[in-house]
């Protein structure tokens, strides 16, 4: 049995960006989501060559799914390589990309970055997507929690993306399709702000279209930041009608966005943003050099470069040494400091000797030494007394070792 996507997509830039970096398609067969990384060096350009290049896969795909879509996402990492190549200035521009190929019957998977994608299942969602960033490494060494990495200061690290450069390997798999499954593909504008159980409950009603605003509207009520994408699109045994056409959204757009279709909610996002989507129409090819001039900051810089977490394992493995040898030179330099107020009275070279430090020896390393060095003899005190002294004297204090040597001194005189 051949089964069917309905689907709604929706991209807004959301309140803080001045251009929307992300770009979306959803078809027939193909939903995709690719968010830009590059502030000043273009992540618009990243991401809507990337959906250019993976919306031709929007046909019945043949057996080898999971092939098509890594030669779909491999061909649009050589269209970013040839924009760098042709304009030095981008490089550093780069993209995420996750990619959901319909067959009628099973989804073929394709992701790097960390744009996600969700499946609701009967009253459950899953992530299907495991992210490419520096926090989901954390997460999973146990470091932190899901929550935590919601505040982390460098959560917006990306270790793999599209860039034309390190021309990185996407993680691939399949899924099998069911009736009533609803797949969701977002931004991290999205899936970075809002809970799975806010975004279980959003998915758990309504239509795509419907809940792709909702989702939208929910991720900037809840303060995100970024860009915001979202693809929602539900498996049905019925055909989609006729005015369901494909969706280009974000910096990929070349139309506005479609009214919706009749029977949906319409109206809920436009008057909560004032009919502002974040869709742009393409960047036409005549554009003047310096026409698009950059923030003296720019809010994504901790964007920029994704890195290879393999490659940095090792620095991390040479700062957790430096930072244990640190702690430990902190602890024994304390003890040290401490030793050196510590006195006892004990015997050298056959005399009673106030030491400074703790009576004690580690293999090789004396933990203390003479600090003054009577002319009370050893000899000239009784077997009993003089191994007292051998044994050592523990003192509170200097003035009490001293005392003890006073002692001792009075007893050798009386002898």
């Amino acid at each position: 049995m051949t089964l069917y996507l309905h689907y709604s997509a929706i991209s807004d830039v959301g309140r803080v960006r001045r251009e929307n970096q992300d770009s979306g398609y959803a078809g027939p067969w193909l939903l995709t989501v690719c968010d830009g990384v590059g502030g000043a060096v273009r992540g618009d350009l990243a991401s809507s060559t990337a959906v250019q290049a993976l919306r031709k896969l929007d046909q019945r795909p043949d057996e080898d799914i999971l092939g098509q879509v890594a030669g779909a996402i491999h061909r649009a990492d050589d269209r970013i390589a040839e924009l760098v190549e042709e304009d030095p200035a981008l490089n550093g521009t780069s993209t995420t990309a996750t990619v959901a190929l319909f067959d009628g019957t099973r989804f073929g998977l394709g992701h790097i970055g960390d744009s996600r994608a969700y499946l609701y299942r009967e009253g459950e969602l899953s992530q299907l997507t495991h992210d490419h960033t520096f926090v989901q490494s954390l997460i999973d060494e146990g470091r932190i929690t899901e929550e935590q990495s919601r505040t982390h200061p460098h959560r917006n690290l990306i270790l793999k993306a599209l860039d034309g450069i390190r021309h990185e390997e996407p993680d691939l798999f399949e899924l099998t399709a069911q009736v009533g499954d609803r797949i969701f593909v977002c931004s991290d504008g999205a899936c970075g702000t809002l809970s799975p159980e806010r975004i279980a409950d959003i998915l758990s009603s309504g239509t795509p279209d419907f809940a792709a605003v909702e989702m939208v509207r929910a991720s900037l009520e809840a303060g995100s930041t970024d860009n915001v994408t979202c693809i929602v699109a539900d498996v049905s045994e019925e055909a989609p009608p006729e005015e369901l056409v494909p969706l280009l959204v974000g910096a990929a757009a070349d139309l506005p966005r479609r009214m919706p279709l009749a029977g949906a909610v319409g109206g809920l996002f436009r008057g909560h943003r004032s009919g502002d989507t974040g869709e742009i129409p393409p960047v036409p090819g005549d554009v003047p050099e310096g026409a698009f001039p950059a923030d003296p900051i720019d809010p994504e810089a901790a964007r920029y470069a994704p890195r290879d977490p393999g490659r940095h394992r090792w620095l991390r493995r040479l700062l957790l040494v430096v930072v244990l040898a640190g702690l430990a030179w902190v602890v024994l330099a304390a003890g040290w400091s401490w030793s050196q107020q510590q006195f006892y009275v004990a015997e050298h070279d056959g005399k009673v000797a106030i030491f400074r430090g703790i009576n004690a020896d580690l293999p090789g390393l004396s933990l203390s030494h003479p600090y003054e060095v009577t002319d009370v003899d050893l000899d000239r005190l009784s077997d009993i007394e003089a191994e007292t002294v051998r044994d050592g004297i523990e003192a509170d204090d200097l003035d009490e070792a001293r005392s003890t040597v006073d002692n001792y001194a009075a007893i050798q005189d009386v002898d």
